[in-house]
């Protein structure tokens, strides 16, 4: 007695391939076939598009904030003062305190930091600045804002003047050599009362940080004029703080405060995003779920393709039973028939999903060329143009999902071949 043939053995791969190329005259299914393919195709190439997207969106945002943001601030508790009324937060032994935070493990810079809102004005324009108090050398170590290839001017003659955000030159029409007056309301205490205090500054630096929120908004004044200006003289607002591994900072914390004294508060980018990341993770994991339906119901196309095979071939199916073919065998011709689709269908999403975020740029500024400009707004998305990253567990994600919902979905017409009762098949032939 001869053995039984071992799964999925050269003659159901020959039956099965017959029956995928066959043309509707001789009973296949070949139209149905190509809608299948096609479809697992772009559901595959859309999820990982998606995801591909998401995860570039996520790293561009969490890239600008480390990049041009303290990882860390510090700053004190408020205090009234018994004259004034006035809650007090200033930093006087800011040099001592920025000693002993440097000294903390992987912190990697602590610098102190003037921060104020104040009007900028050039010509007839005006714009609301936030304008940072900063030494140069601590200017030189933010990735985001000392970066020659997305700057203009020279960085080096920063204490000669003030550094600006490019949206806020193009809001003031200024470039660098140009004068810009800053107008402090609550700037010098005269007989009368304060009134406000102007001074004119050179641009000598225009960075970009990839950020229009940033860019729009944000001025960099070295320490000293800082403090003279908004009348902080040998006192700090705050201690800006850099770290190793910016995404365990919550962990520093501790030691951060404790290395800074009693009175000390300290605010993570964690505790300022937090939200906002947060809203991304869930919006990708309604988004991610969104687009495996789409590949279910592409799947499901699969499902149907079969269903007509299955009662287009009953004649064969039977002829094939009568000969010796066994339910197993019958099973594995209609799974390889469905499986081969879903297969090649993931491969050429695949593909295309995956060329999609590789040449997003060009594509991108085609489709904005195409809509006639203006398509990605940066001052409602932030940042100012559509990134994308591959990741290897996105993809590898999008390829399970597609062929395991490929595989299930084949299974229930393969089975009713399979038990397809031979007699029954061939009565009416």
């Amino acid at each position: 007695m001869a053995g039984t043939p071992a799964p999925f053995a050269p003659f159901e791969w020959m039956i099965a391939w017959r029956y995928l190329r066959a043309k509707r005259a001789e009973g296949g299914v070949s139209v149905m076939t190509w809608i299948s393919l096609i479809g697992i195709t772009l559901a595959v190439f859309a999820l990982i598009a998606t995801l591909a997207v998401r995860s570039g969106f996520r790293a561009e945002f969490v890239d600008t904030i480390l990049g041009s943001n303290a990882h860390v601030t510090i700053y004190n508790a408020g205090e009234v003062d018994a004259q004034t009324g006035r809650v007090d937060r200033m930093i006087e032994d800011y040099a001592a305190m920025a000693e002993r935070v440097r000294a903390v493990p992987d912190v990697t810079r602590a610098a102190p930091l003037i921060r104020a809102q104040v009007m900028a004005n050039a010509r007839d324009r005006n714009a609301g600045v936030e304008v940072f108090g900063i030494a140069l050398d601590d200017l030189k170590t933010i990735p985001r804002i000392a970066d020659p290839e997305t700057s203009q001017g020279e960085l080096d003659r920063f204490d000669e003047g003030i550094a600006i955000g490019s949206g806020v030159a193009r809001e003031l029409g200024v470039s660098v050599g140009d004068r810009i007056r800053l107008i402090s309301p609550g700037g010098v205490k005269t007989a009368f009362g304060t009134s406000p205090r102007v001074n004119a500054y050179e641009v000598v630096y225009i960075f970009t940080a990839g950020r229009y929120d940033i860019d729009r908004v944000r001025v960099y004044l070295p320490f000293a004029e800082a403090q003279a200006f908004f009348n902080r003289e040998g006192r700090a607002d705050e201690l800006e703080v850099m770290v190793k591994d910016p995404e365990n900072v919550a962990e520093l914390a501790p030691a951060l405060i404790k290395a800074a004294g009693e009175r000390a508060l300290v605010w993570t980018w964690q505790d300022a995003s937090g939200g906002f990341l947060r809203a991304l993770e869930v919006e990708d994991n309604v988004m991610f779920i969104i687009l495996s339906i789409l590949v279910l119901i592409a799947a499901m196309n699969i499902t149907s393709g079969l269903i007509m095979l299955v009662k287009n071939k009953g004649r064969d199916i039977g002829i094939l039973r009568t000969m010796g073919l066994t339910e197993g065998s019958v099973l594995r011709v209609f799974f390889i028939c469905g499986a081969f689709t879903g297969l090649i269908g993931t491969v050429l999403g695949v593909i295309l999903g995956c060329l999609f975020a590789i040449y997003i740029d060009p594509i991108f500024s085609f489709v904005n060329w195409a809509m006639g400009g203006q398509v990605w707004d940066p001052s409602i998305r932030g940042i100012y143009h559509l990134p994308a990253k591959l990741q290897l567990g996105d993809v590898a994600s999008a390829i399970a999902l597609s062929l395991g919902l490929s595989f299930i979905v084949t299974i229930f017409p393969a089975r009713r071949a399979a038990r397809m009762n031979p007699v029954e098949a061939l009565r009416y032939e």
